[in-house]
């Protein structure tokens, strides 16, 4: 899918921001007017930034590295887990743990512990302990899985996160940010836009608004093919550091 259309944007309600009483001056740019006491997001602007966002994202792609989706409000994480597994890519969508990325290797540990759990059961062990024991390690390996089942196999970290909110998500965005690693977000009329290297305006709370811009961005990462990735990587290294650089 390329970038949508302002029609089809107005239909899925990208264009309604928040009260004008909960507002981020530095998202006037982005904002076109007011109606009722709601500011409505410059759709134009929406395509801009959608465009260069699309541009960047694929050229971390073909660097050979990962995306990771970031977005666990109720209303809008299925949508974000379908669409990072519909591209072959990793999700947090329960829950973002402090260190995700900046203490990766604790995460890493936690990954092995619930690798370790699913081997006692398949290997038996199970049968040789108490109920209550086992009970427990269920309880332990479903809140593993809660928060680990969608970067279980990432292995390191990722070359962007693609964020929904980065208000809602701001350890995330920080954490990023420490570490260098690019963010794209949808940013609402609430938001700092500056907090990320690729802001892309838009209603961030309604499931249509979100759904229709992660399927544009999901598209764009999953016409990436894979065989050819390593062969780029090099030619690709000076191209994604121009896109990336001023990220904050």
């Amino acid at each position: 899918m390329s970038v949508p259309e302002v029609k089809e944007m107005l239909e899925a309600g990208v264009h309604f921001g928040h009260l004008t009483k909960r507002w981020n001056p530095k998202m006037k740019k982005f904002i076109l007017t007011e109606k009722n006491g709601i500011y409505v997001i410059d759709l134009s602007k929406t395509q801009e930034c959608l465009t260069k966002a699309i541009e960047a994202v694929k050229r971390i792609r073909q660097s050979g590295k990962s995306v990771l989706f970031v977005g666990t409000k109720k209303t809008i994480k299925d949508c974000m887990k379908e669409e990072a597994v519909r591209c072959g890519q990793f999700y947090v969508t329960e829950r973002w743990l402090g260190g995700m990325l900046t203490n990766f290797s604790t995460v890493k540990k936690s990954i092995k512990r619930l690798e370790e759990i699913e081997k006692m059961e398949t290997d038996g062990l199970f049968k040789e302990i108490t109920k209550k024991e086992v009970l427990s390690i269920n309880k332990e390996r479903a809140k593993l899985e809660g928060i680990f089942s969608g970067i279980r196999n990432m292995k390191t970290l990722p070359g962007a996160l693609f964020v929904v909110d980065s208000e809602h998500e701001e350890i995330a965005v920080h954490e990023a940010n420490r570490l260098k690693i690019p963010v794209f977000a949808i940013v609402d009329t609430n938001s700092d836009p500056d907090k990320v290297a690729f802001p892309i305006p838009g209603n961030d709370d309604a499931i249509k608004s979100v759904g229709l811009l992660t399927r544009v961005f999901s598209d764009a990462i999953g016409a990436i093919g894979g065989a050819a990735v390593e062969e780029q990587k090099a030619a690709e290294a000076p191209a994604l550091a121009e896109v990336l650089e001023g990220a904050p």
